[in-house]
């Protein structure tokens, strides 16, 4: 049976290089599980987490050609569980029955108001951001 990307199988390693280790899995193929692919933590040394002969799981990254991209910490994690969309989207303001039954006129002037409200803030703290520059300046002038 071949192997397919997504698989998690067994597999013996054959080789130790400084960027990785050569594994030959249980179909008799030969993949790479790259130094990156060793652990969830830094590997500077693969030889303090990988041994020759050393049985790992593997998970097949990506096949190309003759290449099999393995990788040991995938192989590891838990799945992931889809979630369901949410129904509501968080981004959009929650209207009260109040404003349903507003006016298009009257929803307009609120959310000027508003604005005007939210840009005075913002020049109101750009003033006081260029003061207290002004005055650092001239304090160590």
């Amino acid at each position: 049976m071949p192997i397919e990307v997504g698989q998690i199988v067994e597999g013996k390693v054959t080789g130790i290089t400084k960027f990785g280790a050569f594994v030959t899995l249980e179909t008799g193929e030969s993949g790479l599980v790259h130094i990156s692919e060793v652990s969830k933590s830094f590997v500077e040394d693969i030889n303090d987490f990988l041994k020759k002969d050393d049985t790992v799981t593997v998970k097949v990254m990506e096949i190309k050609g003759d290449k099999i991209n393995l990788s040991i910490r995938k192989a590891q994690e838990p799945p992931k569980v889809s979630r369901p969309p949410k129904e509501r989207d968080h981004r959009a303001p929650r209207k009260t029955p109040v404003e349903e039954n507003l006016s298009f006129e009257d929803r307009l002037s609120r959310f000027m108001k508003e604005s005007n409200e939210r840009h005075d803030q913002i020049r109101h703290r750009a003033n006081k951001r260029a003061m207290g520059n002004r005055t650092k300046k001239n304090v160590h002038a």
